[in-house]
Protein backbone atom coordinates (compact mmCIF):
# COMPACT_ATOMS: atom_id res chain seq x y z
CA UNK A 1 0.00 0.00 0.00
CA UNK A 2 1.31 3.72 -1.06
CA UNK A 3 1.30 6.12 1.76
CA UNK A 4 0.64 9.41 0.28
CA UNK A 5 2.55 12.33 0.91
CA UNK A 6 0.70 15.09 2.23
CA UNK A 7 2.95 18.01 0.46
CA UNK A 8 3.10 18.97 -2.89
CA UNK A 9 6.18 18.09 -4.75
CA UNK A 10 7.83 15.27 -2.51
CA UNK A 11 7.97 11.83 -3.37
CA UNK A 12 5.48 9.53 -2.28
CA UNK A 13 6.93 6.71 0.56
CA UNK A 14 5.99 3.43 1.06
CA UNK A 15 4.33 2.67 4.65
CA UNK A 16 7.08 0.46 5.26
CA UNK A 17 9.75 3.28 4.46
CA UNK A 18 8.05 5.50 6.88
CA UNK A 19 8.00 2.67 9.81
CA UNK A 20 11.88 2.34 9.11
CA UNK A 21 12.28 5.65 9.28
CA UNK A 22 10.52 5.66 12.81
CA UNK A 23 12.82 2.58 13.48
CA UNK A 24 16.30 4.60 12.53
CA UNK A 25 15.41 7.49 14.38
CA UNK A 26 14.62 6.01 17.24
CA UNK A 27 17.67 3.99 17.16
CA UNK A 28 19.79 7.39 16.97
CA UNK A 29 18.17 8.95 19.45
CA UNK A 30 19.03 6.04 21.76
CA UNK A 31 15.54 5.20 22.44
CA UNK A 32 15.35 1.32 24.27
CA UNK A 33 13.14 -1.86 23.34
CA UNK A 34 12.42 -0.63 19.72
CA UNK A 35 9.44 -3.22 18.13
CA UNK A 36 8.64 -2.62 14.57
CA UNK A 37 5.21 -4.75 14.14
CA UNK A 38 3.16 -5.81 10.97
CA UNK A 39 -0.10 -5.53 12.12
CA UNK A 40 -1.91 -6.01 8.89
CA UNK A 41 -3.02 -9.28 9.34
CA UNK A 42 -4.77 -8.57 12.71
CA UNK A 43 -5.48 -4.39 12.53
CA UNK A 44 -7.84 -3.13 9.64
CA UNK A 45 -6.34 0.49 10.44
CA UNK A 46 -3.08 0.40 10.22
CA UNK A 47 0.00 -1.27 8.68
CA UNK A 48 2.42 -0.81 10.90
CA UNK A 49 3.21 -0.17 14.91
CA UNK A 50 6.19 0.97 15.90
CA UNK A 51 6.85 0.33 19.75
CA UNK A 52 10.08 2.39 22.04
CA UNK A 53 10.70 3.66 25.07
CA UNK A 54 12.53 6.92 25.96
CA UNK A 55 14.25 7.44 29.35
CA UNK A 56 13.45 10.95 30.07
CA UNK A 57 11.20 13.31 29.13
CA UNK A 58 13.92 14.99 27.31
CA UNK A 59 15.30 11.72 25.49
CA UNK A 60 11.27 10.94 24.37
CA UNK A 61 10.52 14.66 23.20
CA UNK A 62 13.87 14.32 20.90
CA UNK A 63 13.11 10.45 19.71
CA UNK A 64 9.21 12.60 18.78
CA UNK A 65 10.71 15.62 17.28
CA UNK A 66 13.14 14.32 15.36
CA UNK A 67 10.77 11.84 13.80
CA UNK A 68 8.63 14.84 12.88
CA UNK A 69 11.19 16.92 11.40
CA UNK A 70 12.49 14.29 9.18
CA UNK A 71 9.05 13.29 8.27
CA UNK A 72 8.19 16.72 7.45
CA UNK A 73 11.23 17.16 5.35
CA UNK A 74 10.08 14.39 2.92
CA UNK A 75 6.67 15.74 2.85
CA UNK A 76 4.97 13.30 5.00
CA UNK A 77 2.88 15.08 7.88
CA UNK A 78 1.10 12.73 10.57
CA UNK A 79 -2.48 12.29 10.44
CA UNK A 80 -3.12 12.72 14.36
CA UNK A 81 -0.80 13.33 17.25
CA UNK A 82 -1.76 12.90 20.83
CA UNK A 83 -0.42 12.31 24.40
CA UNK A 84 2.28 15.04 26.17
CA UNK A 85 5.82 13.79 27.30
CA UNK A 86 4.25 14.27 31.05
CA UNK A 87 1.76 11.65 30.41
CA UNK A 88 4.33 9.05 29.49
CA UNK A 89 3.11 8.38 25.89
CA UNK A 90 3.29 10.09 22.45
CA UNK A 91 1.67 8.85 19.91
CA UNK A 92 2.46 9.92 16.29
CA UNK A 93 -0.63 8.54 13.68
CA UNK A 94 0.68 8.46 9.71
CA UNK A 95 -2.27 6.32 8.72
CA UNK A 96 -0.64 3.22 7.91
CA UNK A 97 1.93 3.60 10.20
CA UNK A 98 1.35 4.92 14.12
CA UNK A 99 4.47 5.25 16.78
CA UNK A 100 4.10 5.01 20.14
CA UNK A 101 7.00 6.64 22.27
CA UNK A 102 6.63 5.82 25.76
CA UNK A 103 8.43 6.39 29.05
CA UNK A 104 9.13 2.57 30.88
CA UNK A 105 6.28 2.66 33.48
CA UNK A 106 3.44 3.93 31.24
CA UNK A 107 5.06 0.97 28.33
CA UNK A 108 4.81 -1.63 30.98
CA UNK A 109 1.31 -0.24 32.04
CA UNK A 110 -0.20 -0.61 28.74
CA UNK A 111 1.58 -3.63 27.35
CA UNK A 112 1.39 -2.82 24.03
CA UNK A 113 3.42 -5.20 22.76
CA UNK A 114 1.28 -7.86 24.49
CA UNK A 115 -1.95 -7.01 23.11
CA UNK A 116 -0.76 -7.38 19.70
CA UNK A 117 1.44 -10.26 20.05
CA UNK A 118 -0.38 -11.56 17.24
CA UNK A 119 1.16 -9.13 14.86
CA UNK A 120 4.71 -10.15 13.40
CA UNK A 121 7.40 -8.57 14.71
CA UNK A 122 10.00 -6.89 12.00
CA UNK A 123 12.54 -5.21 14.17
CA UNK A 124 13.06 -5.59 17.54
CA UNK A 125 16.29 -3.66 19.24
CA UNK A 126 16.91 -3.87 22.63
Amino acid sequence: MLFQSLLKGEQNLKAIEVAHIAVEIATDKQATDIVLLDVRGVATFADFFMVCSGQSNRQINAIYDEILYTLKKKGVLPRHREGTTDSGWLLLDYGDVIIHIFAPNERMYYKLDELWSQASPMVVIQ
